[in-house]
């Protein structure tokens, strides 16, 4: 609260009796933000026990059930879908957002014409263009790197971008998301060999590297600044892709990686010395990201999700990912959507 600001903005009794009114309320806040900040005994070991739970902001929006705030599903046309729909030529596709480098998430598969992007995620994206253009290859990919996701699609570079993309409540300041695709949890993945156990008191004096913008990061920093981290932990490292960390971790330069299971399992795929370490810690939706006035968008979005959970869904989970994180997991079967009340 800035006293000094609201006291140069008042004048007048009227000024000073609000004057009292604000200094009271600060007061209270002082006072009571110990007990609001304070948590349990077990939990202020630093590192002892892996760390679950959410974070909730002043809004009330707590981050596992963002994804409750999209709006319901759609098939009414509206002023973004009609832009799109009014490309013409070779321009009349989807412009969407993709990684090109998470191995069968959205990928470049060296073993196709062209190299074709492959994975689960480039599935979606088929999907959704044929629902909205006719042709699930109309679609202009572009490769945006991961602290880039909410920029490209604010500026308009991008229609939306389908790149395992966390629904949060910081998130959704900025940009919609779809109703989940796909459910995941933060995890430690580390070398084989390595002591470090999962997310817990063995990360003290460790390197850790994180993607820049990512959920993973701004998770760690709350919980060391929290006390629930080690405070030695070392954060600095931080890259604009996330599959840049697997090569730091591979050159020695990191002691460990934090990012979604899901991403992990395939990166310890591609590399038999790493793997992931402990269970995860938090719980995680992916969502399909679109600009914020784009409400035509994200309910159309949100019908095709409906039939592709039905029809489609497990069958690229199967094809790509059922390898990696298993055919009766947690993450083997769609994650049922909720919606806003009255949307």
């Amino acid at each position: 609260m800035d006293v000094s600001r609201a006291r140069s903005a008042l004048r007048g009794w009227g000024g000073v009796a609000v004057m009292a009114v604000l200094c009271a309320l600060a007061l209270a806040f002082v006072l009571l933000l110990p007990y609001t900040q304070q948590a349990p005994d077990d939990a202020r070991q630093a590192g002892q026990k892996a760390v679950t739970g959410t974070q909730a902001r002043a809004d009330g929006c707590v981050d596992a059930e963002a994804h409750e705030r999209t709006p319901a599903p759609s098939g009414a046309d509206g002023p973004t879908i009609d832009a799109i729909k009014a490309r013409t030529g070779a321009k009349r596709k989807l412009i969407v957002g993709v990684d090109q480098n998470s191995y069968r998430w959205g990928y470049r598969n060296p073993n196709t014409d062209g190299a074709q992007l492959e994975g689960f995620d480039i599935d979606l994206v088929h999907r959704i263009a044929e629902d909205i253009l006719g042709d699930p290859d109309a679609v202009q990919f572009k490769a945006i790197p991961t602290n880039q996701r909410i920029p490209a699609i604010e500026d308009g570079r991008v229609d939306m971008v389908v790149r395992t993309m966390t629904i949060t409540c910081g998130r959704l300041e900025h940009v919609a998301f779809s109703a989940p695709y796909f459910k995941t949890g933060q995890q430690v993945l580390a070398p084989t060999s390595s002591p470090i156990t999962g997310y817990d008191a063995s990360l003290a004096h460790k390197k850790v590297c994180t993607a820049a913008g990512s959920t993973a990061l701004a998770k760690l920093e709350a919980d060391r600044k929290g006390g629930r981290l080690p405070a030695t932990t070392d954060l600095s490292t931080t890259v604009p892709n996330q599959l840049d960390c697997l090569v730091r971790l591979q050159l020695g330069e990191v002691d460990a990686v934090v990012t979604d299971g899901a991403l992990a399992a395939s990166q310890a795929a591609q590399d038999p010395t790493v793997e992931l370490k402990g269970a995860p810690f938090t719980t995680e939706y992916y969502g399909v990201a679109m600009k914020k006035d784009a409400g035509d968008l994200v309910r159309r979005v949100n019908r095709v999700l409906v039939d592709y959970r039905a029809h489609g869904w497990q069958t690229s989970y199967d094809d790509w990912l059922s390898a990696t994180l298993g055919k009766d997991s947690a993450a083997s079967k769609p994650p049922a959507p909720q919606y806003q009340r009255g949307s």
